[in-house]
Parts: C-alpha cells; structure tokens; sequence
C-alpha cells in the first residue's frame, strides 16, 4: 500500500490516518487536514487501503481494512520513533481503525481520532456500527457535526456516555459529514480544520496528562 509521511520539525505525536470509503489519501480534505495537524505539532502518516491503491469503488472485506489499519499502524511506529502514536480517520477510516483496536491493541497507540465516525447509513438511523466500541481500550476522540448525515447526534451522545471517561465528543456547529459548515454560521472550512487540528492537539495532551 501507499502512504505518505509528513512530520513537522516540531512533531510532538504521530497520527496514523485512514481516508473515508469514496476518496483516497490524496483527497484535498486529507491533504489540508494534514497540513492543519503538522502546524500543531501533529505529524500524520496517511495511507491508502487497497482497493482505493487498485482504482476499485467498492471497499475491501472488513478483514483486509482491518488488516491494513494494523500494517500502517506497525509502520508508523518504524517511521516515528520516539513519537507517541494516535490512530483514526475520516469516516471509513476511522471506523476500521476501530474494528481493529476492538479486535486486538495497536501496539503503540495511544488513542483513536474519528474525523465524522458513520454511525449508521444515510437516512438509516442505528448504533450497531457503534457496538464494537465497547471493546476498545484506549481513549477516543469523536469529532461530529451537527449536520451529519452518517451520525445522528441524538444517537452517538448515548453511545458515547456509555463508552464513559473513554470517549470524548467534540461538537461542530452547522458541519456535515465532510465539514462544511453554513455560510450563516459566520466560519469557513478553513477555520473547521483548523478547529479539528487544535481540538485532536488538545485531547492528545489530556489523555497524557499534560496539562
């Protein structure tokens, strides 16, 4: 599989991110979101699951996603050493970042980050993709718009009070599923990465206790 390492001078953590079902790595929202997280201090290294590495449309079984989120994961932790692993992605990417931890540790990672975790289909209400969350040992971050179509927030808020001190909803006024936010809320898309980079940053030196 491909990937792409970019580490800032000042990198404090390492995030490894997966891309969402319909676009790959080089998408202009992960490459910006890449950008926003190195200002931060928050190298990323991105990578492409396989079908996306093979011009495919349709997604690969659940156990070749799984199995490529613990390869990028192991080759991270080659390409940064020293650097305190994150884990996550946009949409699909983050929810088989999930499925893996869930099914065993990633060696190394610290937390999971979801830029717009699917909770259910469009216009399919439903919390059993959140089901396996349960299992999941380490810390997670949900960053959610309050106009995503792929999680109600009437429904992830119950999941996430459940999952306890682990879980972490942050909260974006106006944002879909992609992050583009209403003219009428006064904010661009720019001014959203850059409210996800800093949230990620933040959450990160909590859960380390750095205050």
């Amino acid at each position: 599989m491909s990937a792409w390492l970019c580490r800032p001078a000042n990198a404090q953590w390492l995030l490894v991110l997966g891309h969402g079902a319909g676009a790959g790595m080089s998408h202009p929202f992960m490459e910006k979101l890449a950008d926003e997280l190195g200002g931060v201090g928050v190298a990323t290294l991105r990578y492409q699951f396989p079908y996306m590495e093979q011009r495919r449309r349709v997604p690969d079984a659940p156990i070749v996603l799984t199995a490529t989120v613990i390869a990028a994961a192991r080759a991270a932790a080659e390409a940064g050493p020293g650097l305190p692993l994150l884990a996550g992605g946009k949409s699909m990417g983050g929810r088989m970042t999930s499925q893996a931890a869930a099914q065993h540790p990633l060696d190394g990672v610290r937390g999971l980050v979801f830029f717009g975790f699917p909770l259910h289909p469009p216009k399919q209400p439903g919390t059993k993709r959140a089901e396996h969350l349960a299992k999941v040992t380490v810390p997670m971050l949900f960053l959610q718009g309050t106009r995503d179509e792929l999680a109600e927030l009437k429904l992830l808020r119950p999941v996430c009070a459940k999952l306890g001190p682990r879980a972490t909803l942050h909260v974006i006024e106006t944002a879909d599923h992609s992050f583009h936010v209403l003219k009428k809320s006064g904010r661009s898309d720019a001014d959203v990465l850059r409210e996800l980079a800093e949230t990620t940053v933040s959450w990160a030196e909590e859960i380390e206790g750095i205050k």
